[in-house]
C-alpha cells in the first residue's frame, strides 16, 4: 500500500509536468477592417465569402451614435456612410487582399457620393483605417491603381481615421442571403459575387 501511494503522486507529477510543457494552441489572431462603398448589403455579401473572414456586420461609420439609424442615415445628413465591419485572420488573408477585392469587385471607387442607383454621401467610398499600417496599405493601393490607370476616372475613395462603427438594424444583416431573389439584389449585388468568383477564386472559402 505504501509503495502504491508513492507511485501515484509520481505519476501525477509527470502528467502535470508534461501538460505544463505542452504549449496551448494559440487562437487565430483577429483584426478588423471597416470599409464603405455603397449599399452595405452587397459589401457584406462579398466579404463574407472570403477565406479568413469570420464575421461581417453591416452598419454605419463616420457619424455619431445618436444618428446611427437607417431611416436617419438615409437622409444623407448625418455624416455616416453605410459600411461593413470585417473581422478577419491576417494569417489567412491580408488587409491588402481585402482592399484588392474592395477596389476590384465590391464597388466602383470612381463614383463620388453614389454607387449605381444609390445616391447621397451615405453611399460614399471610404476606407476607415485602424492604425498607421492600414493607412499606409490603403494609400499605397490607391497610388498603385492610379499609376497603372486601372480606371477611366480618378479614384475618389477617402482614407480617413476610424472613430466608431455602429451595427445596422437586424433586418439588414445577411440581407442578400435572406433575399437572393429581390430585384435590387439580383441586378446590383449578384454580379459582384460572380465577379468575385471569377477574379479571386483563390481567396474564397472552401465551401463557396
Amino acid at each position: 500500500m505504501h509503495r502504491l501511494w508513492k507511485i501515484v503522486p509520481l505519476a501525477l507529477a509527470v502528467l502535470i509536468g508534461t501538460a505544463a510543457a505542452t504549449p496551448a494552441l494559440a487562437a487565430p489572431r483577429q483584426e478588423k477592417a471597416v470599409l464603405a462603398g455603397g449599399c452595405f448589403w452587397g459589401l457584406e455579401a462579398v466579404f463574407e465569402q472570403l477565406r479568413g473572414v469570420s464575421n461581417v456586420v453591416s452598419g454605419f461609420s463616420g457619424g455619431n451614435k445618436t444618428t446611427a439609424h437607417y431611416e436617419v442615415v438615409s437622409t444623407g445628413m448625418t455624416g455616416h456612410a453605410e459600411s461593413v465591419e470585417i473581422t478577419y485572420d491576417p494569417s489567412q488573408i491580408s488587409y491588402r487582399q481585402l482592399l484588392d477585392v474592395y477596389f476590384t469587385v465590391a464597388h466602383d471607387p470612381t463614383e463620388l457620393d453614389y454607387q449605381g442607383p444609390d445616391h447621397g454621401s451615405q453611399y460614399r467610398s471610404s476606407i476607415f483605417y485602424i492604425g498607421d499600417d492600414q493607412k499606409r496599405v490603403a494609400e499605397t493601393a490607391i497610388r498603385e491603381l492610379t499609376a497603372k490607370h486601372a480606371y477611366n476616372a480618378p479614384i475618389v475613395t477617402k482614407v480617413v481615421p476610424f472613430v466608431a462603427f455602429y451595427p445596422a438594424e437586424a433586418y439588414h444583416q445577411h440581407y442578400l442571403v435572406r433575399h437572393p431573389d429581390e430585384p435590387y439584389i439580383v441586378y446590383n449585388d449578384m454580379p459582384k459575387l460572380k465577379a468575385l468568383h471569377d477574379r479571386f477564386p483563390a481567396l474564397l472559402k472552401a465551401h463557396t
